[in-house]
């Protein structure tokens, strides 16, 4: 068999909105290049470890983690989790011998670009949100180029390396849309009635599922229907005037179905937000670092994209909020109008023209 001439290595994770991402410039690396070698590295024990294998690409697991606010145990071994993951990136790339790598945040991407840009690999960091996450800004002396999704980002990164390239989404978003009436009968739901999309993500968001479970009356009373995806870890089990479901598969016909959509403000979800062109309630979670969902959220609310509600507000404020958005057809259409011009349909691409240059020597 003849061995791939190219290889390329692709760093980091432990939550969708680094995944995802990952995966999208994964997938279009092996469509452009059907004889590339693509390896993935993350966090032993995270969500990438089981999510990219789904996705059809390998993956090594670094034994890294994050320091903890508190005294622990954990935080005693983070010295020695960090030498360990040193040794074994500089073991993997010895042996692929990448033509590039790529980190895409997440602790893992750390080791593996850290010895990449050491041993002179051409090296690209993918940024998703308004505000980034401490390995990105600890890379960034090291990487050749820093790909972001927002403007105003020189502030953390040297200027000189920074491309606007905005966030990659799955492919299914970047497909036609079904109009609403298919989309709605297409997951079994009524085509004429008002429906709201409510997401906390995979793991769920307790407020916000806690606010719609005590807003469900009003919620039936106002005539709309519900795609509630609640995570996980949410296991109440009230009667819902639509679907419920810990997880939902088809996030696109999902997005298409909706006239609004409630959810956290991850980078990922704001770009499929704005590639869909949907009204938005954004409630951002209050336990990621330095606050970066307020920060992505305040991108959108400044500009009437989206409306902003704290996670503390969410008990008295989001139902309210919500049927007041579904009854207004005039506010939803100015908040439609306001998010499409964030939307980057060709994230994917602009990242794949930097890499360009190392895979086709």
């Amino acid at each position: 068999m003849k061995k791939p001439n190219r290889s390329v290595l692709i760093s980091g994770g432990g939550t969708g909105g680094h995944i995802f991402p990952a995966i999208a410039i994964g997938k279009a690396l092996q469509e452009k290049y059907p004889d590339i070698d693509i390896r993935f590295v993350g966090a032993k024990g995270k969500m990438e470890m089981q999510k990219v294998p789904e996705a059809g690409f390998p993956i090594e697991g670094l034994w890294i983690s994050g320091l903890q606010r508190r005294l622990t145990l954990k935080n005693a071994l983070f010295p020695l989790k960090i030498l360990s993951s040193l040794l074994r990136a500089n073991r993997i790339l010895r042996q692929r011998k990448p033509l590039a790598a790529v980190g895409v945040g997440g602790f893992a991407s750390g080791p593996l670009l850290f010895m990449a840009s050491r041993k002179g690999i051409p090296t690209l960091i993918q940024e998703q949100n308004n505000y980034p996450g401490i390995t990105n800004k600890l890379l960034a002396s090291k990487v050749d180029h820093i790909c972001v999704a927002f403007e105003g980002m020189e502030r953390f990164f040297p200027k000189e390396k920074i491309e606007l390239t905005g966030n990659p989404v799955r492919e299914e978003f970047l497909r036609d849309p079904l109009s609403k009436a298919d989309a709605r009968a297409k997951l079994g739901l009524d085509p004429s009635k008002t429906t709201i999309f409510i997401t906390g993500g995979s793991l769920g968001a307790r407020t916000i599922n806690q606010a719609v479970e005590n807003g469900l009356e009003r919620i039936a009373e106002a005539d709309i229907q519900l795609i509630w995806q609640t995570g996980k870890f949410y296991t109440n089990e009230p009667s819902v005037p639509g679907i419920r479901s810990a997880f939902i598969v088809d996030m696109s016909t999902a997005y298409d179905a909706s006239d609004l959509v409630i959810a956290r403000a991850g980078a990922l979800t704001l770009a499929e937000l704005a590639v869909k062109g949907k009204a938005c309630i954004l409630v951002p979670s209050p336990n990621v670092a330095e606050d970066h969902q307020t920060r992505n959220a305040e991108a959108l609310a400044s500009t009437g994209a989206a409306l902003l509600i704290k996670d503390s507000d969410a008990s008295k404020q989001l139902i309210s909020e919500a049927i007041g958005i579904c009854t207004h057809p005039e506010l939803r259409s100015e908040m439609e109008e306001h998010i499409r011009p964030f939307a980057v349909r060709n994230a994917t691409e602009r990242i794949l023209k930097l890499l360009e240059p190392y895979l086709e020597k």
